[in-house]
């Protein structure tokens, strides 16, 4: 018997479908009723802007005009209104009573306050736990293999939720965390012959460099078959892609941002966005917050509402990712919209009028490996997104790469961001080993002020 395409049929197959559209409005009302029953704070936007209850919700087009994006600065308004108490910010937001709350994480609060993820049993099992299950069967989990969790387990969703989520489904969860450093991993990997890695792109990037000192061997010699990689836009990068899945001899899914995961199409397509009956996906206009078309090549602030009753009440949510979607049909057949991450709101670099981000550097630098490392630094004299020219960029010579040849290298690097990106930067150059690797999200942007 064929094994079957999608881990949920039912709803798989219905993706970009009106009997969808149907599903997700009759889950909006559902919705709608629990922040007016048991949320304050939604409760009084969505009166200011004339929806009175669910009933004034009529199409799923209502609700995007239904009340603007809350974002990481009216979470920050309302904790000050809150005098900083979570609780009593959980009080005005949570779209369900607090003794529901199974588990409590939290963003990491590098650019500010930390910003509370609470959890249900509908979270972990029905929302993310099935969005998990879903992303896992395309990328090719199978029952009997054994995931290697090497996700930061301080990480809001793909840490220790990440392992709460994914207990059913048959497979082995190893869990390691980035907190325990590459020798610890790579030793575990090989103790417990792990087949999959669930990590950050850094990671999966560092583990490479780290397995012949380690291990005494290559990285491909752990059989590792598939690699789960989110948190940040390294996995849809081609010459990221390519380093990876040939130092692995294994192929690299690119997870997450949303509830999206890529497929098998030997051209990166983007994220397939798999659980329109889970989240309403949508985009907006980073100024005007309007909501945007979903049609090919449209270019916006990604936007999530959760359909289903849990605690993570995402409410025309902004996660802060510019995205770019297709809706047309993918080359792999399977259903579901695509995304692709174009870069983080907040890291938009403007030098010159021209918009540039962080992720799109990032892929022109990995062109030019094994000439230099990878890593490179943004260095500002401000934080962005303005650049007084040139943008300054410090990028490390690979071992093999001797002095002199450098002043070349850095006029073809210039050369390619100047076609690519329409950016003419300034290069200097580092020894190989100088920056510090991250075992979590890579921070390309350093503020060094004159």
């Amino acid at each position: 018997m064929a094994e079957r395409r999608y881990w949920n049929p039912r709803m798989e197959s219905i993706l970009g479908t009106e009997e969808m559209r149907a599903l997700q409005l009759r889950r909006l009302r559902q919705r709608v009723a629990d922040l007016f029953e048991h949320a304050p704070y939604f409760r009084r936007r969505l009166q200011e802007s004339g929806v009175a209850g669910p009933e004034d919700v009529r199409t799923l087009e209502d609700w995007g005009r239904a009340l603007p994006p809350f974002t990481k600065l009216d979470y920050r308004a309302l904790m000050d209104e809150c005098g900083g108490d979570v609780y009593r910010y959980l009080d005005e937001t949570l779209p369900v009573p607090l003794d529901e709350i199974v588990t409590m994480t939290a963003t990491s609060g590098t650019t500010g306050e930390p910003q509370p993820y609470p959890l249900t049993r509908v979270d972990l099992d029905d929302s993310w736990g099935e969005f998990l299950l879903r992303a896992r069967w395309r990328a090719g989990v199978r029952p009997g293999d054994r995931v290697i969790h090497g996700m930061a387990l301080s990480m809001f969703i793909g840490g220790v939720p990440g392992l709460q989520c994914s207990h059913s489904g048959g497979v082995m969860q190893i869990p390691v965390g980035a907190e325990a450093g590459a020798a610890r991993i790579l030793k575990t990997a090989r103790f417990f012959r792990g087949n999959v890695l669930n990590s950050t792109p850094s990671l999966a990037e560092h583990l490479i460099e780290r397995a012949p000192e380690i291990l005494g061997v290559p990285i491909a010699s752990l059989g590792i078959k598939i690699l789960m990689c989110g948190g940040e836009p390294g996995a849809g990068i081609p010459e990221v892609r390519r380093r990876i899945e040939s130092a692995y001899g294994g192929k690299l899914y690119d997870l997450g941002a949303g509830m999206g995961v890529s497929c098998d199409s030997a051209e990166y397509q983007g994220m397939h966005f798999i659980a329109e009956d889970l989240q309403i996906y949508e985009l907006v206009d980073p100024a005007t917050r309007e909501a945007l078309p979903l049609v090919d090549g449209a270019e916006g602030e990604a936007v999530f509402t959760s359909l289903l009753g849990g605690g993570l009440g995402f409410v025309r949510t902004s996660m802060g990712d510019v995205q770019r979607v297709q809706v047309s049909a993918c080359p792999c057949g399977a259903t579901g919209l695509r995304y692709r991450i174009v870069g983080r709101a907040d890291d938009m670099l403007k030098v010159k009028g021209v918009m540039v981000y962080p992720a799109a550097i990032d892929g022109v630098i990995a062109g030019f490996i094994p000439r230099v490392t990878g890593e490179f630094r943004i260095s500002l004299d401000e934080p962005p997104p303005r650049v007084v020219p040139p943008l300054k960029l410090r990028v490390e010579r690979a071992a093999q790469t001797p002095p002199s040849a450098l002043a070349e290298l850095a006029a073809e690097i210039v050369r390619a961001m100047h076609d690519r990106l329409r950016i003419t930067p300034e290069i200097s150059w580092l020894e190989p080993g100088v920056l510090e690797r991250s075992a979590h999200k890579t921070r390309f942007i350093e503020i060094r002020p004159k």
